[in-house]
């Protein structure tokens, strides 16, 4: 079966919104411009959809008011106000902010789990779990890679994206 056939498949068997076709889709050029721009441990994760080992980010301990950005391309991700320490050695959140991230599944674990990437990029940043604290339930755990911090008060950088065309 070809792999646009299988995706749209496994697309019809899921809830809508879950796969986003914008996520993971990068081309040459996207490509191009992000291996430029980003530190090759940070690309391996946004890019290559990799992982970063446990306890590595000082972000897991970030606890200043603030606010959490994709480390691609500064669209904001998460407030501080929904950071906390889940206990797995990386930044987690039981909340977004709206509209900062589209989900997928994903089988590379043979086991179906929910990976998230950033809304305006598709830059990898983790996946998503059910077992977070209330209000949401939600867990989404987060490369540190992937994030930058920015704290209160402070100015957002601009966006950063590769030229279109």
């Amino acid at each position: 079966m070809e792999r646009r056939h299988l995706i749209a498949a496994l697309a019809a068997t899921l809830p809508l919104g879950v796969i986003s076709m914008r996520v993971g889709a990068f081309s040459k050029d996207e490509k191009q411009y992000w291996r430029e721009v980003l530190e090759p441990d940070a690309y391996a994760i946004l890019i290559e959809e990799g992982t970063e080992r446990a306890g590595s980010s000082p972000l897991d301990n970030e606890k200043r008011e603030g606010t959490f950005l994709c480390a691609a391309c500064f669209l904001p991700l998460f407030a501080s106000h929904h950071k906390y320490d889940s206990g797995t050695g990386w930044p987690s959140f039981y909340d977004t902010l709206p509209e900062a991230v589209e989900t997928k599944r994903d089988f590379k674990m043979i086991l179906p789990r929910t990976e998230y990437h950033c809304a305006r990029c598709g830059g990898h940043q983790g996946h998503v779990f059910d077992d977070g604290p209330k209000p949401t339930g939600k867990r989404y755990c987060n490369n540190g890679l992937a994030l930058r911090f920015v704290p209160g008060g402070e100015a957002l950088p601009e966006a950063r994206l590769p030229a279109a065309g």
